[in-house]
């Protein structure tokens, strides 16, 4: 019994020593996770590929950290992004079923990935979820305030959030200064992707008519890979800054897409009543990723201007 107390892990926990980056790399190498099927992802690797990077797509799962490692050694990037995880299918209402999975790939999977890069001093995006929020006391529905990045967060309607939030806190309780954390929310493409909140829309008779703060693609992957570039680190929302309502939304495929487009409203009570788990209604604050890009010489869109300019596009798009 002695000898097997000695390898308990408060007597011997082998602690692994930090890797030192080898500084070998003459270029930027990039690896992102969610790259091959990943929606975002794949967006990502184009983005890449078009600029002249040289970008490797990760056949890892995040659960499995042997194979991460073996990515790593296999690539030697510089720069890896995270843009893999589980929101389930065809909605987050499926995480409220498939708890254990989600957890081992949102919590397990994505700490996973971040610890192995800190060893490893890699720089890590990791794209995670405005979703953490719901108007409040604090930030009241219609007011212009947003949550800012140092708001605790206060919505636990969904296991798909809480699953984020908690990365979020061990990530930065934990101090790993690899990481550079943003949070998307409700994200839009120029077409009618089925993952895309325009198509989502389009596709319900009845909407919950509140502002919230989106993440036009088009517009914010480019800012999403300057701030990787520029290795920053930290939380930040990546939302165009303000809100949109749903209704409003409609009304610009409305003029752009389907005249005849027609919906009705119902309220936020009815709404619960039909779904399993709850959604996040709120607006994110966008001053520090407004400050952060304005360093790098980059410039944020506001949720209206692009949101018009992604249906002049996505008009031009579906002409074609």
């Amino acid at each position: 019994m002695a000898s097997e107390e000695q390898y308990h892990v408060y007597h011997n926990p082998r602690p692994v020593k930090r890797i030192k980056p080898s500084g070998e790399a003459s270029q930027r190498v990039w690896l992102v996770f969610g790259g091959k099927t990943g929606w975002v992802g794949q967006k990502i690797v184009t983005l890449l590929k078009d600029g002249g990077e040289k970008v490797h797509v990760a056949s890892a799962r995040l659960e499995d950290r042997q194979g991460i490692l073996k990515d790593i050694k296999q690539c030697k990037p510089t720069h890896v992004i995270n843009a893999a995880g589980l929101t389930g299918r065809p909605n987050v209402d499926w995480c409220e079923n498939h708890k254990q999975d989600t957890v081992r790939v949102n919590v397990m999977g994505t700490l996973n990935l971040i610890d192995a890069c800190w060893q490893h001093g890699i720089h890590v995006t990791n794209c995670a979820t405005g979703c953490i929020y719901h108007y409040d006391d604090r930030i009241v529905q219609g007011s212009g305030d947003g949550f800012k990045e140092t708001d605790p967060p206060n919505f636990t309607g969904s296991f798909y959030s809480k699953t984020k939030a908690i990365v979020e806190d061990l990530v930065n309780s934990a101090g790993y200064d690899n990481v550079l954390t943003l949070r998307f929310r409700m994200p839009v493409s120029d077409d009618l992707h089925h993952r895309s909140l325009v198509t989502k829309l389009v596709n319900y008779d009845k909407l919950v008519n509140i502002p919230n703060s989106m993440t036009i693609l088009y517009d914010m992957l480019p800012l999403l890979v300057g701030l990787a570039k520029h290795e920053k680190i930290g939380t930040f929302n990546f939302t165009n800054p303000g809100s949109i309502s749903h209704n409003e939304v409609m009304s610009l495929y409305k003029e752009f897409i389907d005249p005849e487009k027609k919906w009705t409203n119902f309220t936020l009570e009815e709404h619960n009543e039909v779904v399993i788990a709850k959604r996040s209604n709120t607006e994110l604050d966008g001053t520090k990723l407004i400050q952060a890009c304005k360093e790098i010489g980059l410039e944020v869109l506001d949720i209206r201007t692009a949101f018009r300019a992604c249906f002049e596009r996505m008009k031009a798009n579906l002409s074609q």
